[in-house]
């Protein structure tokens, strides 16, 4: 089928402004710090008393962002850097106001930026303002590090190898970083890197930035960075690789029904290699994952699959180049579906800069074949390229490859279940002004499979604008019914879609209110026919406050045709038939508590019609106490009171998580999670003991335990002890 809508005005339109906005100076092309190289010995210690900071040139001067962009910084802050043959040095002093308590929630690694006085540095070794690496601390040590993608994105899943202390005064605190040039990807020859630098006081309300940075962006955002100058290029990697082998051992048992455990012994591991110093080599042998954070539930009542991402380490690196392809809900790649209750044999990944403006993502994995169920062995292939375009654009392939080994010795009752090969060929333009003012994307996707039922074509293409107190986003989307993506996230097919986003705030000048104003959302789902089948209209109010917490309020209007039988209680009920018609309104308010206090809340209410002309009560709540900065506790609950028609009735179910975070320091760490979805009828435990013994080396001692309840029947749990460690040249 032809698509209409790579004809439209709109698309058009869209295609015109992607040219016009996309190439000028960079914003803040003035400001620079220069860095020299030190030949002195440096003692990561937080104190700062080497001779080489009394003469590093600082940066310092701070812009205030929030709550308001248009004044210089109230609370002071210095930050120097130099590095030497093998590191790169960072010196930051951030001053306060005596009296002022620190704000911290713990020492857990990677911590929630809106929850911690914090420093967070931003480098953009390629000057491509899109792509990068983020370092920082919080105010009582704890580490963030993070890559950087689409200008201002950062995946706090990467993990790295480098340094830092902190030491903390009554008037102000310090933090000392060394940071590895292997750990970091860079192009030889540079002498001048984007940089920026950010701060977060919570004490004061006050977030700043060393450049200016208009109050509608994060500081995270590239676009806005200064310059670091070195007085030398930045020196060569040289031969550059990483060992990272693992040991482990678990136990467990399991009386559920079609599940078998057994205790295990296994070794493996990564190998990361140099290429150059922008391009890296990961190799993963019988890779285990039994350390990652599991996923947090959430009640189900939609028709579709529910997205969880991805958290295995070896998948993060450069992720972005891989992951962001489409849109949320058309991903032609998405990771998580390899290795999905079946062993990874082994991967290899390629990733990184072939030069300032050319990036490369190559990646294969091999899966085992599973007797029990008769699935094939496996291979997936996905090759990546992004061209930067303009000043900050870029223009980005992909090909995605899944193949059954030994396909034609499968018998023939699996060759319907499991299919030979499926193809996804994609090509995608991605907008980002100078300015950051305007953003947008357009892509294309062909599906191949073995049949021609599933050769489809899918599309789509947006244009958002952000100032500070205008916002808005137009976007449209296209599925054919014969689109198939079995290694990506396409909960839905066969529609086109519209949907769009207004909103306008009001800054008032008020020592309560920072702004408030309204906003508009709305989507809107047609069959290829143009004939309508779902939408939401959503009109609401927001008001952020001075101290950081915020209230909205949204009333909604939604209208389903079902395309296919479902259960609205999604709880194994009787379903609505297809083709049946639900029309409802509703109201939905959600007010957030401000982070400074100890005791911090989000709680949340949807009340309104529902199905068949019911009624749905949801009442959400996130509580959170800390003793800071050695104990977090936070407890979610989550209640849904459903009053149907005959057969339903009443259906009410709850989700209540319950987590206790212990960071005894800021690398000795105890984290448990309890999870009861009364909705799922399943209870869960999660505790590990992380003990980081040297950097970027760990060892782990988990314990998982899984039962599912009443009428249904059965328990499995496991304990792994399991240490890595991270041999470095």
């Amino acid at each position: 089928m032809t698509n209409p809508y790579l004809k439209s005005p709109a698309f058009l339109l869209a295609l015109l402004l992607f040219g016009v906005y996309s190439s000028a100076q960079k914003k803040n092309a003035d400001f620079n710090i220069h860095i020299k190289k030190t030949e002195e010995t440096f003692t990561i210690d937080g104190k700062g008393d080497e001779a080489t900071w009394q003469t590093a040139e600082p940066a310092n001067d701070f812009f205030m962002v929030l709550p308001m962009d248009d004044r210089k910084a109230t609370q002071p802050s210095e930050v120097k850097m130099a590095y030497d043959d093998k590191h790169l040095y960072l010196l930051a002093t951030f001053f306060k106001t005596p009296g002022n308590t620190y704000v911290v929630e713990s020492l857990r690694r990677d911590f929630s930026f809106g929850g911690n006085d914090n420093f967070l540095l931003f480098m953009d070794p390629f000057n491509n303002q899109t792509t990068g690496f983020s370092f920082g601390a919080n105010a009582y040590g704890a580490q963030w590090d993070g890559t950087m993608s689409n200008g201002g994105s950062v995946d706090l899943n990467w993990d790295s190898k480098w340094v830092s202390e902190v030491q903390n005064y009554e008037d102000k605190w310090v933090v000392e970083m060394a940071i590895p040039f292997k750990s970091i990807r860079y192009e030889k020859g540079v002498k001048e890197w984007s940089i920026n630098f950010s701060r977060l006081d919570i004490s004061t309300n006050e977030k700043s930035s060393w450049t200016p940075i208009p109050r509608q962006f994060p500081t995270a955002s590239l676009a806005f960075t200064g310059n670091m100058i070195w007085d030398n290029p930045p020196p060569d990697q040289g031969l550059n690789y990483s060992l990272i082998p693992y040991v482990l051992g678990t136990v467990g048992d399991s009386s559920i029904d079609g599940i078998t455990y057994d205790n295990d012994f296994k070794v493996g591991g990564d190998v990361k290699l140099g290429l150059s110093s922008s391009l890296n080599l990961d190799l993963t042998i019988n890779p285990d994952f039994s350390q990652v954070d599991v996923d947090r539930q959430v009640a189900n009542l939609t028709r579709f699959e529910l997205f969880f991402p991805e958290r295995r380490q070896f998948f993060l690196e450069n992720a972005d180049l891989f992951s962001s392809f489409g849109y949320e809900t058309i991903r032609p790649f998405f990771s998580r579906r390899i290795g999905l209750g079946v062993p990874i044999i082994a991967g290899a990944r390629v990733s990184g800069n072939l030069n300032r403006n050319l990036r490369l993502g190559l990646m294969d994995m091999q899966t085992e074949k599973v007797d029990e169920t008769g699935l094939p062995s496996q291979n997936f292939a996905v090759l990546s390229l992004q061209q930067k375009v303009f000043s900050r654009s870029n223009i980005g392939l992909m090909f995605v490859n899944k193949e059954s080994m030994d396909y034609d010795a499968l018998a023939d009752s699996l060759k319907t279940t499991y299919k030979k090969f499926n193809r996804n060929l994609g090509l995608e333009y991605n907008l980002a002004s100078s300015d950051n003012k305007y953003t947008g994307k357009m892509f294309m996707l062909k599906s191949f499979g073995p049949e021609s039922t599933e050769n489809g074509f899918a599309q789509g293409a947006h244009l958002a604008y952000s100032s500070r107190q205008w916002n808005w986003r137009v976007q449209q989307e296209y599925i054919s019914k014969n689109y198939v993506s079995e290694v990506g996230y396409v909960p839905r097919n066969n529609y086109i879609k519209f949907n769009g986003s207004a909103g306008y705030l009001f800054l008032p000048a008020s020592e309560t209110v920072v702004s408030h104003g309204p906003t508009f959302t709305g989507q809107y789902f047609f069959d290829p026919s143009m004939h309508s089948t779902d939408y939401v209209s959503i009109l609401g109010y927001q008001v952020n406050f001075i101290n950081r917490s915020a209230f909205s309020l949204d009333f909604f209007n939604e209208y389903v045709e079902l395309l296919a039988p479902f259960d609205p209680t999604n709880t194994d009920q009787p379903e609505l038939a297809t083709g049946s018609r639900h029309h409802w309104n509703g109201v939905y308010m959600e007010y957030t508590s401000k982070p400074k206090s100890l005791f911090t809340y989000t709680v949340a209410s949807r009340l309104g019609r529902y199905f068949s002309s019911g009624y749905r009560t949801n009442l959400n709540a996130q509580l959170g106490y800390r003793f800071q900065p050695y104990v977090s506790l936070a407890a979610t609950l989550s209640y849904n009171n459903l009053d149907l028609p005959s057969p339903w009735y009443t259906t009410d179910f709850w989700l209540v998580g319950s987590e206790a975070d212990i960071t005894f320091t800021n690398k000795l760490f105890w984290s448990n999670l309890f999870q009861y979805n009364e909705q799922s009828r399943n209870f869960s435990l999660n505790s590990r003991f992380q003990w980081r013994y040297t950097p970027a080396s760990d060892l782990f001692l988990v314990f998982n335990s899984n039962e599912q309840l009443s009428p249904l029947e059965g328990k499995v749990w496991s304990l792994t002890l399991k240490m890595t460690y991270w041999f470095n040249r």
